[in-house]
């Protein structure tokens, strides 16, 4: 397929395409930019860590590292500095590899588009001129005609005249003849110019314009190859290191099979071993013999008494916050008629499918609004379940006006695909969840008391603020030193969520992470991210999978969750 044959009349929108281009690439280099800035940020992050734990000279620390475990972490400390000298090298690499060799080819290919469009405007000048040309010609053998005709009409009204002279006759005639000569002169400079006109003009569309576009289609497909390339390049770059990386995770891995515990116990001893024998056993000193009983100076009347420091617990006060803040989050037709069929059909069947995914939210947020609500009721302390009604009124709202939005754009979609209105086996499928969730009930149980049930609180587009503050007790301080929960199951990610507020965790659409506690019955589900990042998320926004051979403590956890809402509310 040629640029030159398909689309010899698009030259306007060629123009835009290869903009575009070069702007896609553009936000690429940018891209390999800040994330040369972010390797070489982190590389020194890591570089300052490491010199920072690194022992000081002449000093106890550098005693302290002839221990195995020790030497261990020293060991540690260099492998990281080798590690971030690894990230060091990722940054120069795709700065000088990517970014560089880029920026350079971006500038050559601007040149190139403004030469070759240059080009043919400067050719569409040429055949527009000779357009006018052949008009200037066409309209003057035109008037060249006319007045040959009255030349001709007036000699003949002169000639039937009895009462003319013949002198006057004669002029008359040659007259007709000038003008009908001019006629005829006009005429073939008009047929020269015509032919001229459709020569140029089959040179123009047949030779000269799609020589430019294939020119055009040659440099778009190089620009399409080159980034290709670089994002290879990118991946190879990261590859190069992984060997030397893996390296220096070894090195650390050594390190630690290199501890030996009964060395350092020996170092501990000969550290501070006294080298005294213990004490023998205590002689019997018997003074029952010849002598008074007389109380002894060693007695226990004169023993010297021992203070006991009786011991003083604080308590640590320190309360719990749980949040129930949430923060609010307009050219062409509204049916895309200025659009070719197939792309107004696709963008039609775009348009429905943001809605039919926009009034998936809503429900979302509609249901975990009705949870929250419903939780307000049952523990009034928690809040105000009057507070959410108008909430929910504009949800309900949104959502009629979304589904009067799909029939509309479904509507148009039937009309370009020339069928009925009928919806697709996902359109049915999202129809169902939808009015399954209409019908959905809440169920309620001890834990919906717990910390980290705010009940639907956490939906988005939330208007009311809700701020609940727990007495701090010694209760609390027990849970801050719980070991974490283990892994129930996995759970991937239906839509993207924000987790702007204390005790919920953002995901992205997509993403798999681990389940450490099920839904409750609140809404919400409790997930962990690589072993150190946790919280809740909605339970509609992710499909849980439970590994249902899991041993897990549930009763205990039950009890102390139910413990705990029992001790709130009393």
């Amino acid at each position: 397929m040629s640029w030159g044959s398909e689309l010899w009349d698009q030259f306007d929108n060629l123009e835009k395409h290869t903009q575009w281009g070069i702007d896609v690439l553009e936000k690429y280099i940018k891209f390999v930019k800040e994330r040369t800035e972010i390797e070489m940020g982190y590389a020194k992050q890591l570089r300052n860590l490491s010199k920072k734990y690194q022992p000081k000279k002449n000093s106890k620390e550098e005693e302290e590292f002839k221990y195995t475990s020790c030497k261990a972490f020293q060991s540690t400390l260099n492998e990281m500095n080798d590690y971030a000298g690894q990230h060091e090298v990722v940054s120069e690499n795709m700065a000088s590899q990517i970014t560089a060799e880029l920026t350079r080819y971006v500038q050559e290919v601007k040149q190139e588009r403004k030469s070759h469009f240059h080009d043919g405007r400067k050719i569409q000048q040429h055949i527009e001129t000779c357009w006018k040309q052949l008009e200037a010609s066409k309209r003057r053998f035109e008037r060249d005609c006319k007045e040959a005709d009255r030349a001709q009409q007036y000699f003949e009204r002169m000639d039937a005249d009895i009462n003319v002279t013949k002198a006057d006759v004669e002029k008359a005639r040659q007259q007709a003849q000038l003008r009908h000569q001019m006629a005829e002169d006009s005429k073939g400079d008009y047929s020269l110019s015509l032919q001229k006109f459709n020569h140029e003009q089959h040179e123009h569309y047949y030779t000269q314009i799609p020589n430019i576009f294939q020119k055009l289609q040659e440099m778009e497909e190089k620009r399409i190859v080159r980034m290709g390339e670089s994002i290879k390049t990118y991946a190879d770059i990261d590859r190069q290191v992984i060997p030397i990386i893996g390296k220096c995770l070894d090195g650390i891995t050594k390190a630690a099979e290199g501890i030996d515990q009964q060395q350092d116990s020996k170092l501990v001893i000969e550290a501070f071993k006294s080298g005294f024998e213990p004490p023998g056993d205590v002689e019997f000193e018997d003074y029952s013999q010849p002598m008074k009983r007389t109380i002894s100076e060693n007695s226990l009347s004169n023993s010297k008494s021992e203070g006991k420091g009786e011991a003083k617990f604080g308590v640590k006060s320190r309360g719990k916050l749980w949040p129930f803040i949430k923060k609010n989050k307009g050219t062409g037709p509204e049916d895309f008629s200025n659009l070719p069929p197939e792309q107004r059909r696709k963008k039609l069947q775009q348009k429905v499918d943001e809605l039919n995914k926009d009034m998936q939210k809503e429900s979302d947020q509609r249901d975990a609004l009705t949870k929250m609500k419903d939780v307000y009721i049952k523990n009034p302390q928690m809040g105000d379940a009057a507070s959410v009604d108008q909430k929910l009124a504009e949800i309900e709202q949104n959502i009629s006006r979304l589904q009067l939005e799909v029939q509309k754009f479904e509507g148009w979609l039937a009309e370009v695909e020339g069928r009925l209105p009928v919806r697709n086996e996902g359109s049915r499928r999202q129809s169902a969840v939808f009015e399954a969730q209409n019908n959905s009930t809440v169920n309620n149980n001890c834990a919906q008391d717990r910390e980290s049930s705010p009940d639907g609180s956490y939906t988005e587009e939330q208007s009311q603020e809700t701020e609940v503050k727990v007495t701090p007790t010694e209760f609390d301080d027990e849970f801050d030193d719980e070991e974490p929960l283990p892994t129930i199951g996995t759970c991937k990610a239906l839509y993207p969520f924000e987790g702007q507020n204390e005790g919920t965790i953002a995901v992205e659409e997509g993403e798999v992470l681990s389940v450490i506690e099920e839904d409750k019955g609140d809404g919400w589900t409790r997930i962990r991210r690589n072993e150190d990042e946790e919280g809740y998320v909605p339970t509609s926004y992710v499909e849980v999978f439970l590994d249902r051979n899991a041993k897990v403590d549930r009763t205990e956890s039950s009890f102390l969750t139910c413990l705990f809402s029992s001790w709130e509310s009393g």
